[in-house]
């Protein structure tokens, strides 16, 4: 079984701390909750990254992004040989 490197875009972390912002401004420890769920989802993309489904978009974009789903939001990444990257 190979592990992943799992690795956050400077795009993707902005996000993150956008919801984290978004969900804050009425309940700041929901939102850190979910901020380390989404944290601890992203991290479980060391192993079996290829588990998350392509996403519906990917014909157009031309390219084999997956996504994962929380709640109202997904983390699109794209899976290499030895690394998984996190692109929004």
């Amino acid at each position: 079984m190979q592990n992943y490197k799992v690795e956050i875009t400077r795009a993707a972390r902005f996000d993150i701390n956008e919801v984290f912002d978004f969900i804050a401004r009425d309940n700041p420890v929901a939102a850190a909750r979910f901020v380390k769920e989404m944290e601890r989802q992203i991290r479980s993309l060391k192993k079996y990254p290829l588990r998350c489904p392509v996403i519906p978009e990917a014909s157009e974009l031309r390219r084999e992004y997956r996504h994962m789903l929380y709640g109202a939001y997904r983390t699109i990444f794209k899976v290499g040989t030895k690394s998984v990257i996190i692109i929004r």
